[in-house]
């Protein structure tokens, strides 16, 4: 199939009488002397949702920046209901009816959830003081239409992931935006949780709110969406009415390639009973229950469950990020007391935490910077920085994982999603780990970049790295993972093994339709293999 540009041309006569409500005209962009949107046109009709898509480093954010005022333009022009328009910062776009919900969460964590709901829009009294009882009671109310059980008075700080993300889509709809963008809102959320955003998202489509959706999942492309337009290394590739394009179309226009059918490598057979790490009976009050687990030299281990299973927390605990009240950890039969992360870290253990941006990547430090945060004392020449040795491993980083960067000196904010996802991995192998959890390691990263990932992870399991996989996605933990242990509310359900590892499975023990248990034909107790 041809790549398409439907519609009539942005600017046109005719575009006015095809009701779009944004035209976007040649737009160029250069970013540290490289070009990230290159002579980008294109027309979105009121009242429609625009799945925007393409690889990391396509150009996805950066339109979606100039839309909301936050980037500015190299070249090219906005239109606003067929008018010329200057959205010089985010301000402006809210006063024009743009709002958008980030990828990586703008909220504050010490303040609570409906102080960040009304952060920069509160409402007051008369008087001048804040009206607080009327923003709990709105803030409460949205979250209800979410359907979303999070306290309007609880700290930012004390949400997982998913719930941050519904704090961030209650921010846009409380300012009654007409054009909303949502950046990869669905990478936390689980299947219940993604059906109720779609159904809000009709209902907006229905009252006359244009969405433009940025998703790398091409199901839900074609779930929610009227159009599709595709970008690709900063070019527009097409922009086609969804019905007719199926899910292989897309991912050839978004990548370049026809071949879309494996994007995981062969399995690893099932390594020997040569167990580098085991928990037995770890427990954290209201959180964690009796945990028990096992992991194989070189074994690729899945995590799986719904949202607040307690598989970030387990993971916290093993690097010491948390306090357990009950077990113990072995690494290799031997007692590990792990009391701090940089006892996890002295231990050979690593960790890539599913909030990159959170507890991940510093965005003000270049890619050497981020890399070596870590692993810097190696790096110590005497009181100085071998900033030789420095750059020459992170040139090696940048090579393996095809790091996409202008140079080594560029900030990480400048970077996409997927590089900065690479250079986050690329500072914990640095570190030189045994063991590594991985926690959501493609949250927000199209299907080239991820299978690249996983091939890495294989790699690294080749190399008797062993792996832990923590994964919302069912497709991944299928894919790659010997074994997966099940976890529903705090607790382990089930270890599943060979053919076992199938999503009816994965599912009945995530939702407790299955004990506690082991399929695979081995015993279990507590969970434990």
């Amino acid at each position: 199939m041809a790549d398409t540009v439907s519609g009539p041309a942005p600017g046109s006569p005719e575009a006015g009488l095809s009701g779009e409500i944004l035209q976007v005209e040649h737009i160029t962009k250069q970013v540290s002397g490289v070009i990230v949107l290159d002579d980008v046109s294109f027309g979105i009709r009121r009242g429609e949702i625009m799945g925007l898509i393409g690889e990391n480093g396509a150009g996805k954010s950066t339109l979606i920046k100039i839309i909301s005022g936050i980037y500015q333009t190299s070249s090219g022009a906005l239109r606003l209901n067929g008018e010329p328009v200057d959205i010089p910062d985010y301000i402006t776009a809210k006063a024009l009816g743009i709002a958008i919900v980030p990828q990586e969460f703008n909220l504050i964590n010490t303040l609570a959830v409906y102080e960040n709901i009304f952060l920069g829009n509160e409402i007051r009294r008369p008087s001048g003081l804040l009206d607080k009882p009327k923003m709990r009671k709105l803030a409460a109310n949205q979250l209800e239409e979410l359907k979303m059980p999070v306290g309007v008075n609880q700290l930012v700080s004390k949400l997982s992931v998913a719930e941050k993300q519904m704090v961030e889509i209650s921010k846009a709809l409380m300012l009654k935006a007409r054009f909303l963008i949502m950046d990869e809102p669905t990478t936390t959320l689980t299947g219940h949780e993604v059906e109720t955003l779609f159904s809000l998202m009709r209902d907006l489509k229905a009252q006359g709110v244009t969405i433009i959706f940025v998703s790398h999942k091409l199901n839900e492309i074609k779930t929610i969406c009227d159009r599709v337009t595709v970008l690709r290394d900063g070019r527009l590739i097409s922009v086609d009415t969804v019905s007719d394009v199926d899910e292989e179309d897309i991912a050839r226009k978004m990548i370049g390639r026809t071949d879309f059918r494996q994007i995981f490598p062969p399995k690893l057979p099932r390594p020997a009973n040569d167990v580098i790490l085991e928990g037995e009976g770890i427990a954290i009050k209201g959180l964690l229950h009796d945990i028990s687990f096992s992991l194989r030299k070189g074994e690729i281990l899945g995590f799986a469950g719904l949202v607040g299973a307690g598989r970030t927390e387990l993971a916290e605990t093993v690097m010491g990020l948390r306090k357990k009240n009950a077990g113990t950890l072995k690494a290799n039969g031997r007692p590990l007391q792990i009391r701090s992360p940089a006892d996890a870290v002295s231990s050979s253990l690593g960790y890539l935490s599913e909030d990159r941006q959170g507890k991940g990547i510093v965005q003000g430090f270049n890619l050497p910077q981020n890399i070596t945060l870590i692993s810097l004392k190696e790096y110590l020449r005497g009181p100085f920085i071998d900033k030789q040795a420095e750059a020459a491993k992170t040139g090696e980083y940048v090579k393996t994982f095809k790091i996409a960067a202008a140079s080594q000196r560029m900030r990480l904010r400048y970077l996409s999603g997927g590089n900065q996802q690479k250079v986050y991995l690329s500072r914990w192998l640095d570190t030189d780990p045994s063991i590594l959890i991985l926690d959501e390691p493609t949250r927000g990263i199209d299907v080239n970049a991820k299978q690249e990932i996983y091939e890495f992870i294989h790699q690294l399991a080749e190399k008797g790295i062993s792996c832990m996989v923590i994964s919302s996605e069912l497709e991944e933990i299928i894919g790659l993972c010997s074994r997966v242990y099940v976890m529903k509310e705090g607790a382990i359900t089930g270890c599943l093994e060979g053919n076992h590892i199938n999503e009816e499975e994965i599912m009945f023990h995530a939702t407790g339709i299955r004990g506690s248990g082991v399929s695979g034909g081995a015993a279990v107790s507590g969970g434990k293999l």
